[in-house]
């Protein structure tokens, strides 16, 4: 199928009716709703001709038939949503909080056989399904795709939903099929928070769907799969992947024209322009985009005092209390560093970088966790904190003589 015709396609999935394993019908809305009601159940006993391949619910099985997107799934940040810095929070958490522990793993290991605790008659017992190497898998492939041992998924690349066999001649039962795959609402029980979520400045702490879907690219029809899964691919790429960021924006300089020298004093623009995000850039509040221009010599090293910067985040306070600012971009919008200075010698240079630190407001959070005490996850958490440190990438870096 073609991406426009893709894209006729998720324009009316709110409507479309989904055939199901019966053989009734539900809207999209419908089978989300369904889908993704929390939390989700333990998927029970496995059909009695299954093999135990098509019982698992481990994302190797999986990839058993499904090597391709096994292999895209590994890479990305949803097999680590239980990494380091989760798992060293939840150590303490389980116990000191096991409902807020919960509610994390509702996102970040969401089936029911990930939870070390389940919940029976209103009370926290130890779960007697959980599978410690499945909790450590982060949102698997079972996670979007397995209820009940019934597989869900997409409809064909040409549309078509019906089975090509009947389905007890296929491997796990086959397949029921539905649009619901393609839509922006699939995403939305984990990048969207409810009423009952955080809100900070009238805002929910994440608002990924609602920037979404008040943006031209809702009414133009792209879902969040056209970019975060292009062709398919189990890769959902975002802010800590260079590529991607910079597919998103424009990034224009305007420098002086003529001759300066020193003693002139030289403007200079850096202007980066939100053109292909279909969300507030950047999204979520752990990251932040740093628009900087500063002096340097003919040697390359900075002239001091000549650094100025402009950032492109939404800041909070650590304990997730206050909005500090937010001076993010929402689809079309930009940002401009205007950079003047009287330059001090001749040679001189305006060194113009856009830089994204994907993870900044984790990296002071795990630095406050550590200093506090993080108790028995504080490995985890140290491992966490170096691997933000490692995470920034310039996206742009330009140098312009200036005289």
């Amino acid at each position: 199928m073609s991406s426009r015709a893709v894209r006729r396609l998720s324009t009316s999935l709110a409507v479309v009716l989904v055939a199901t394993a019966a053989g009734g019908a539900e809207t999209v809305e419908d089978f989300v709703r369904r889908h993704w009601r929390a939390p989700l159940a333990a998927q029970g006993t496995a059909p009695a001709r299954f093999s135990t391949l098509e019982a698992s619910l481990r994302p190797e099985s999986c990839g058993t038939c499904h090597p391709a997107q096994y292999a895209d799934w590994r890479t990305s940040w949803h097999a680590a949503a239980t990494g380091p810095g989760v798992a060293g929070q939840l150590v303490e958490m389980l116990e000191s909080d096991p409902g807020s522990a919960l509610g994390c793993l509702g996102c970040h290991a969401p089936l029911a056989e990930q939870s070390p605790l389940a919940r029976n008659a209103g009370r926290l017992v130890p779960n007697p399904v959980f599978d410690p190497a499945l909790h450590r898998e982060g949102l698997p492939c079972a996670g979007c795709h397995v209820r009940g041992h019934q597989r869900f998924g997409p409809p064909r690349r040409d549309g078509s939903l019906a089975s090509v066999a009947p389905r007890e001649t296929l491997p796990h039962g086959g397949v029921t099929r539905t649009p619901a795959f393609l839509s922006a609402s699939f995403c939305r029980g984990c990048h969207q928070f409810g009423t009952d979520g955080t809100t900070l400045n009238g805002k929910p702490l994440e608002n990924t769907y609602r920037e979404w879907e008040v943006s031209r690219f809702a009414r133009e029809g792209v879902q969040c799969q056209d970019c975060h899964m292009p062709d398919r691919r189990h890769l959902w790429r975002g802010i800590h992947d260079s590529e991607m960021v910079r597919s998103g924006l424009s990034i224009e300089v305007a420098s002086p024209r003529g001759r300066v020298g020193a003693g002139d004093v030289v403007s200079v623009t850096l202007t980066v322009r939100s053109v292909r995000v279909g969300h507030a850039f950047p999204t979520y509040v752990t990251p932040k985009v740093v628009l900087r221009a500063e002096l340097v010599a003919a040697t390359g090293e900075l002239i001091e005092g000549s650094r100025e910067e402009r950032v492109i985040a939404r800041e909070i306070a650590l304990d997730l209390s206050r909005e500090i600012s937010d001076t993010r971009l929402l689809p079309g919008q930009s940002a401009t560093l205007r950079f003047r200075r009287r330059l001090p010698a001749a040679g001189i240079s305006a060194r113009l970088t856009v830089v994204v630190y994907p993870d900044a407001f984790y990296t002071s959070f795990y630095e406050a966790l550590l200093q506090q005490g993080a108790g028995r996850g504080a490995a985890q958490i140290r491992e966490a904190l170096e691997a933000t440190r490692r995470s920034p990438f310039e996206i742009f870096r330009r140098v312009l003589p200036l005289s």
